[in-house]
Order: C-alpha cells, then sequence, then structure tokens
C-alpha cells in the first residue's frame, strides 16, 4: 500500500511529518502543492482536505490531515522509535511543546495570514516582518524555559520527540525570516543536535525534490 504525503517543500507543516516518517522509516511518495500558485485550492485536491492545506497523508483510501493528528497517527501505528515519552505527565509536557509551535506560533505566520496582513490591511514588509518576529520569540520564549526544565540532547530528554518534529521546522522559518535567535540558545543548540540525524537532515526543505533551485 503506497504512502503518500501531500505537501510543499517549505511547508513546516509538511516538514513536520517528513521528520516523523523518517524516524519511523515509513517509506512514502511525495505529491507536490506549490502553494505560491494556489495548486492547494484546487478541486482535486479539495476532495482530499477540504480545508486546503498541507500536509495532507494519503494511505489506501484514507487521507489524514492536520501535521499533530498525523504525527500522532504514525506514533500509534508505527510505535519505534516512539515520539512520545512512556509516562502520561511527561507525555503531556511534549504535547504542551508540540502546540506551543503548532497552534500558537505557525498559524500566525503561515501564508495565507502573511497574505491577509498584506492584501487586507496593507501591512508594509517592515510590519509584516515585526508581526512574524513578535510571534516566533513570543513562542520560543516560553519553549526555551521548558527545554532548560525537561529538555536533554533533544527538547524533551535525549531522544527526539514530537516537539523536535515541531521545533526544527520553526526553527527553520525563523531562520528565513531573519528572526533573532540569539535568546533561544537552547532551541538552537537543540535544533542543531537534530539536524546532525540523517532522518531530520533529509526532510531539510531544500533536500526536497520540489525545491527552488539555488540562487
Amino acid at each position: 500500500m503506497t504512502t503518500i504525503l501531500h505537501g510543499y517543500w517549505r511547508s513546516t507543516a509538511s516538514y513536520r511529518v517528513r521528520i516523523a516518517l523518517n524516524l519511523k522509516g515509513v517509506a512514502h511518495d511525495q505529491h507536490t502543492l506549490d502553494l505560491r500558485q494556489g495548486a492547494q485550492r484546487s478541486d482535486g485536491y479539495l476532495t482530499l482536505n477540504p480545508q486546503g492545506l498541507v500536509p495532507s497523508l494519503e494511505i489506501g483510501g484514507t487521507v489524514l490531515t492536520q501535521s499533530l493528528a498525523i504525527l500522532e497517527w504514525l506514533d500509534e501505528v508505527h510505535p519505534t522509535p516512539p515520539l512520545l515519552p512512556s509516562s502520561p505527565a511527561a507525555r503531556a509536557v511534549v504535547r504542551a511543546m508540540a502546540g506551543t509551535i503548532a497552534s500558537d506560533i505557525h498559524p500566525l505566520n503561515n501564508l495565507r495570514v502573511l497574505n491577509a496582513l498584506r492584501g487586507d490591511f496593507a501591512a508594509a514588509d517592515a510590519q509584516v516582518q515585526a508581526w512574524i518576529a513578535r510571534w516566533i520569540a513570543e513562542g520560543f520564549g516560553a519553549l526555551e524555559q521548558q527545554v532548560e526544565q525537561h529538555g536533554g540532547a533533544f527538547a524533551f530528554g535525549d531522544f527526539p520527540t514530537l516537539a523536535d518534529c515541531c521545533l526544527v521546522p520553526q526553527i527553520y522559518s525563523a531562520e528565513r525570516f531573519a528572526v533573532d535567535l540569539t535568546p533561544f540558545p537552547r532551541l538552537v543548540a537543540v535544533g542543531t543536535r537534530a539536524l546532525a540525524l540523517p532522518a531530520f537532515a533529509a526532510a531539510h526543505p531544500d533536500r526536497q525534490p520540489d525545491a527552488d533551485p539555488p540562487n
């Protein structure tokens, strides 16, 4: 049964799922939707994902949407290596860390929100940049404290979890938008350590088949 990831190379939500698929060793094909061209709003794709968002994971006749739901599904169906700790309290902490990124940071900085700021509210580039930096810095400030309390080699403990699957793509986004990461040395250290692992390195946007050619 073929597994197909419908996504976009620079989508941080798609990046999360690529990391998890690689960590779990799940072979998959990639179907590209260029968000800049509005491919996610095509009739064909909307039959798979009525929200018109990426990623979607297609397994046979089943289509899964929302990256955190996909990550949890992968962890249940492919339990090794685990992406969640063994104790209920620890799992709740990891889910909260992942949620800080997926629910509180990323949605305010994704393409449709930035386009709305520019198109509906005539925000200048400097205002959009300030908006991006504000929400990333606010969320990263909380995460920096959580990693100080719970982290080891990775965001929680010494093995990659859901939190790292979300954190590494968000660091990529922060760097892409030139957000100052100096106040978050623990997050940066975790991201560097994670990218040394093949599963994270292979998921990097620049290594995807639909990536823009280097300048």
